[in-house]
């Protein structure tokens, strides 16, 4: 199958786990096995893969410490476990990463942006995800502005840290004043306090502010729909690890089967993805449950962007119970329902964020 996000045009856009070993069973029969087959038997049953020692820089919610929102880190663990490799993820500061990755101090990254000084040294995964940065301000502000340049004097808020990429590196006799903060929730808290005229947040994030918050969002936020800033993630592995192009090519294969399964929406909590899951080049839109509602989704996350706007619900293709249905209205009914014990995604979780409104 092709991966989901191998045909999407990309317009433009970046814990500890515990290592396990995979245990097999073997079984043999009473009497004695001839010499050559039962030594092949147990060649074949103690193969087992070295753990990959990966790291990444802090980035809440997609990277962080084990125990601390870190959506990113858990869904590439996840599949690598699925795959049956073992792995672990340091959390090192922001800078330090990529020398740390091209001197061989770790395999790989779970989340990685690409850039020209990393390309040769690792192999990298399609992006799983990207991270789009848009404005967030209080309501009535204009947030329409088409590049951070374009903000002559206007102080927005970013958090400590956090690797923006090249837009925010560029200083020039105009443009914005930066604001720092220490976490997203302090962003948008000084926003809301008139500390800073806007706050640069992922666009994920934003979805995260709308299920959680979605009255106080929409009283209090005004939210850019055109990114300023594109960066696609991706799972690398240093190209001397041995099999790394193998590891990386399954490592795809199994993300398409993770959202055809509802686990990558659980992970990333999130109701409904654009996706192409059936390889043949064109999106579905795949809920976080079979169970998906009375009607269509009101927002839905593109894994990658596309170009043009998304398709209407009547022309929009569905992913449900294993098949693709053009258009909402050829959903059966058996789809048109929801639990209404659980979220959009499936599961009972506290918000992300915890906002002071």
């Amino acid at each position: 199958m092709t991966s989901s996000y191998e045909l999407v045009g990309v317009s433009s856009r970046s814990g500890a786990a515990v290592a396990r070993s995979v245990l097999l069973l073997v079984v043999v029969a009473s009497g004695a096995a001839p010499a050559p087959a039962r030594a092949q038997t147990v060649a074949k049953t103690t193969q087992k893969r070295a753990a990959l020692h990966l790291a990444s820089t802090p980035w809440s919610p997609f990277t962080n410490e084990a125990g601390k929102p870190r959506f990113a880190i858990d869904l590439v663990h996840a599949a690598l476990e699925r795959l049956g490799i073992s792995e672990e993820t340091t959390i090192v500061p922001e800078g330090t990463l990529t020398p740390a990755l091209l001197e061989g101090k770790f395999d790989g990254s779970p989340a990685v942006w690409r850039t020209t000084e990393r390309e040769e040294g690792l192999a990298y995964s399609k992006p799983y995800l990207e991270n789009r940065l848009v404005l967030v301000a209080r309501k009535g502000y204009d947030v329409s502005a088409p590049r951070l340049a374009a903000l002559d004097g206007k102080r927005i808020a970013i958090v400590d840290g956090f690797a923006y990429g090249d837009e925010l590196e560029r200083k020039g006799a105009k443009g914005p004043v930066y604001v720092s903060s220490s976490t997203v929730e302090e962003s948008v808290e000084k926003v809301l306090a008139g500390d800073a005229d806007y706050a640069l947040l992922d666009e994920l994030v934003v979805q995260y502010l709308l299920t959680s918050y979605p009255e106080q969002t929409k009283a209090h936020l005004a939210i850019g729909s055109e990114p300023l800033v594109f960066r696609s993630l991706h799972f690398a592995v240093r190209r001397k690890v041995p099999g790394a192009q193998s590891i990386v090519d399954r490592f795809d294969a199994e993300v398409t089967k993770m959202i055809a399964d509802h686990t990558y929406h659980q992970l990333l909590r999130l109701g409904w993805i654009e996706a192409d899951v059936d390889g043949d080049g064109r999106m579905e839109v795949v809920p976080a449950s079979d169970a998906a509602g009375e009607a269509p989704p009101v927002r839905r996350y593109e894994l990658v962007t596309v170009s043009g706007p998304p398709e209407p619900d009547s022309k929009a293709r569905f992913y449900l119970g294993g098949s693709v249905y053009e258009g909402w209205a050829n959903v059966p009914d058996r789809y048109k329902v929801i639990a209404k014990d659980k979220t959009a995604w499936g599961s009972q979780v506290a918000p992300v964020f915890s906002i002071k409104w």
